[in-house]
């Protein structure tokens, strides 16, 4: 049974997001509200915790698409490679952004992702989610939970969500209704800009 936990987005709780994040120091595996749609994530440094999202999701950890969910532009350095000044500002437009950028990626990216070329980085414009990062210390990763139903696609009633996946997970993040629209997903890591995904984020940042 996953517990569930209401925070206020304007406002989140300390008592609250230090609750959240004590679970992920744990190993817990939580869903939380972005600015998109509402998000699966574990602490980027647990490997069982990792393991279980994986097989959640139903994919193998080190070929999943999982983005780190960052606090701000800091964490960069942790995991991509050094970025030229036109890449750099390209983020400093759009982030905190319903965007995911996929940067190359460093030598220091958590062992089960060491082989990978490229990473997927998010910065939600969603106070509850940065709080929970900046607490926690380091990223959490994130996958969005899908619905199975093909004209929803995304559960964005927090209530609904408990229901579904209360076995799954240990704790939902009641943040209000989510969004039904996922991030814009942009390839920064070539030379030029490539849109793999259209979402929320508008294109005319560029």
């Amino acid at each position: 049974m996953a517990d569930f936990l209401k925070i206020y987005e304007e406002n989140p709780n300390p008592k609250a997001i230090e609750k959240v994040v004590t679970v992920l120091k744990r190993g817990g595996v939580i869903i939380y509200p972005t600015d998109t749609v509402y998000g699966l994530g574990c602490d980027i440094t647990n490997i069982k915790a990792l393991e279980r999202i994986a097989k959640i999701k139903g994919v193998k950890l080190e070929k999943s698409n999982f983005s780190f969910i960052c606090h701000d532009l800091s964490n960069l350095s942790d995991y991509v490679k050094q970025i030229d000044t036109s890449v750099f500002k390209i983020l400093k437009r759009a982030l905190p952004g319903p965007y995911t950028f996929i940067l190359p990626g460093s030598k220091s990216l958590p062992n089960p992702f060491k082989k990978r070329k490229t990473v997927g980085i998010r910065i939600p414009d969603n106070s509850i989610a940065l709080e929970i990062v900046e607490q926690l210390g380091n990223p959490i990763i994130s996958t969005s939970i899908y619905d199975e139903d093909e004209v929803i696609e995304y559960t964005t009633d927090p209530e609904l969500i408990l229901e579904k996946w209360d076995n799954l997970v240990d704790l939902v993040i009641d943040g209000g209704y989510g969004d039904n629209e996922a991030s814009t997903v942009i390839d920064l890591s070539e030379d030029e800009p490539v849109v793999i995904r259209e979402g929320k984020g508008s294109l005319e940042i560029f």
